[in-house]
C-alpha cells in the first residue's frame, strides 16, 4: 500500500525536506510514505477563494492514484488521536488500496467540481 501525502505548497526550506526524509523512514516497507505537493494558485484579487481553492483541489485530484482512498486533512474534520489513526492505517493497510492524504492550501479545501452524469 502506498500513503499519499499530496499537499498543496510551494518548495519547502531544506530543514522542512529534511525533517519529512526522517519521518518517511519510519513506516514500514508494505505502507511507504510518498509526498506530492501540487502548486498553489497565485492569490490575486481577481479571483476568489472559492475560485482558488477549487483549481487547487482539482490538482490534488490529479495527484491521486486511481482507485485510492482519499482521506482530507481538515480542521473542521474528526479529531483522532494517535492510536486511533495508526488503528486505521491498520484497516486501510489490510485493505490494499493506496491512501491520499489531502492538505488543502493558505484558504482551505474545496471538493473539485464533477461532472453529473447525465441520465440515458
Amino acid at each position: 500500500m502506498r500513503l499519499v501525502l499530496a499537499a498543496v505548497g510551494q518548495r519547502q526550506p531544506a530543514w522542512s525536506q529534511t525533517a519529512y526524509e526522517d519521518f518517511a523512514k519510519r513506516f514500514p516497507p508494505e505502507m511507504r510514505l510518498e509526498l506530492k505537493a501540487v502548486k498553489a494558485e497565485a492569490r490575486t484579487s481577481a479571483r476568489t477563494p472559492t475560485q482558488l481553492m477549487a483549481a487547487e483541489a482539482q490538482r490534488l485530484e490529479l495527484a491521486c492514484p486511481k482507485g485510492a482512498r482519499r482521506v482530507v486533512l481538515d480542521e473542521h474534520g474528526s479529531r483522532l488521536t494517535t492510536p486511533q489513526l495508526a488503528e486505521r492505517l491498520r484497516f486501510w493497510l489490510g485493505d490494499g488500496r493506496d491512501v491520499v492524504l489531502l492538505v488543502g492550501g493558505p484558504d482551505g479545501w474545496i471538493r473539485p467540481s464533477r461532472p453529473r452524469p447525465t441520465k440515458p
